[in-house]
């Protein structure tokens, strides 16, 4: 069986769905993997490096995709890219389908089989499949690094001769995988952190990496998670008692780093402008659920501005600038979802379409879209 691993075609996107560790491993399970010219180049993974790893390197999208039975892609393919694939082939990417269900009906409609990694379950055994959690934990990470950039001040406290520098504040909204790399980050750089979540299981969470947690409403946060272990849809009320309760604490914060998102919906907002401006001067946000639309509602995709003397950082794709270790944590998560289904003795791909993983990212089969958050039957 072939494995296609092409360049990404969307705007900005500098990561790729293989490392030369994946495709090793990979081409020992039997596959045959080709992967496009210069598909690692924006993540310093050479052509070479994957030849070495046992693929071959195609220099055309019709030599890397003809006869190719499964492709491996980060994002979901540009209508070019979904013409150029064999109707039957199999597709692993991060396709955002509940935000695209046209595009779903595309892909289901070219005959594909399509499994969308966004979708993996919150079970034990498919974390190391988790490309939100892999990607999210980066973006903390370089959250932080991307504020401190902007801020005017350092992040430890300093004893120097000419006197005391205090530490940086750091905020942090929405305590998931994101959030909690940005806590240990500003901690790290020695920022003194606060956080919180409608989630209070986080609580502990939070304290174990050093940070205060910012309690909103105790009562309405019992019963703020799904099953799956995501944010459930607040009521209204909660949102006014949040602003209220963050409005006093945000005024006296250097850096608010704001990670709230709920799968399939648009961002909450959580810093309004009234806040923005109680903000001191010099003081920055870093919104990383811009592109679902911003916890801040002046945050811009793609930039960083300024309002009302607070710097506000909106960059798009931030797992994509750091391009090398988000591909490989990526690749790695497309590796361990699919080696349980390889057929050793045919050396082909035999999915359990009862396992629980791969029923949860299957959305398309058989011409037809299936998965139940798409169809309607999931509600």
């Amino acid at each position: 069986m072939k494995i296609a691993i092409p360049k990404e075609r969307r705007a900005g996107e500098q990561r790729v769905a293989a490392s030369p560790e994946s495709v090793k491993k990979l081409a020992g399970l039997g596959f045959e993997v080709a992967v496009e010219a210069g598909a690692g180049a924006a993540a310093s993974l050479t052509d070479d490096a994957f030849r070495e790893a046992g693929a071959t390197v195609a220099d055309s999208p019709e030599a890397l995709y003809g006869g190719a039975g499964l492709v491996l892609k980060v994002q979901r393919p540009l209508p070019e890219e979904v013409s150029a694939l064999d109707k039957g082939a199999i597709l692993c990417a991060k396709v955002d389908a509940l935000a695209n269900p046209h595009d779903m009906k595309a892909l289901a409609d070219a005959g594909l089989t399509v499994f969308a990694m966004e979708l993996m379950p919150r079970i034990s055994r498919a974390q190391s499949m988790d490309v939100l959690s892999s990607q999210a934990n980066l973006a903390g990470y370089r959250a932080v690094l991307d504020g401190a950039a902007e801020l005017g001040r350092a992040f430890p406290m300093m004893m120097t001769a000419a006197g005391t520098v205090a530490p940086a504040k750091v905020f942090v909204m929405g305590v998931g995988v994101a959030g909690l790399q940005a806590i240990a980050t500003a901690k790290r750089l020695g920022a003194v952190v606060t956080a919180t979540d409608v989630r209070p299981a986080t609580k502990e969470q939070v304290e174990s990496l050093g940070g205060k947690f910012l309690v909103v409403d105790p009562e309405m946060e019992k019963d703020a998670q799904t099953e799956g272990g995501y944010a459930k849809q607040m009521p209204p009320e909660y949102f006014e008692k949040q602003r209220q309760v963050v409005a006093e604490h945000i005024q006296k914060q250097d850096l608010v780093i704001t990670t709230a998102l709920i799968p399939g919906r648009p961002a909450p907002e959580l810093v309004t402008e009234d806040m923005v401006k109680s903000m001191k001067a010099g003081a920055v946000i870093v919104d990383l659920a811009v592109e679902a639309g911003g916890n801040c509602k002046l945050a811009r995709l793609g930039e960083v501005v300024e309002a009302h003397g607070v710097r506000i950082v909106g960059h798009d794709n931030v797992p994509s600038r750091l391009a090398e270790n988000a591909s490989t944590l990526f690749a790695k998560n497309l590796l361990n979802f699919l080696t349980p289904h390889v057929d050793k003795e045919t050396r082909t791909l035999a999915f359990d379409w009862e396992d629980e993983t791969v029923k949860g990212t299957l959305v398309c089969k058989d011409g037809q879209v299936v998965n139940p958050a798409l169809t309607g039957e999931g509600n």
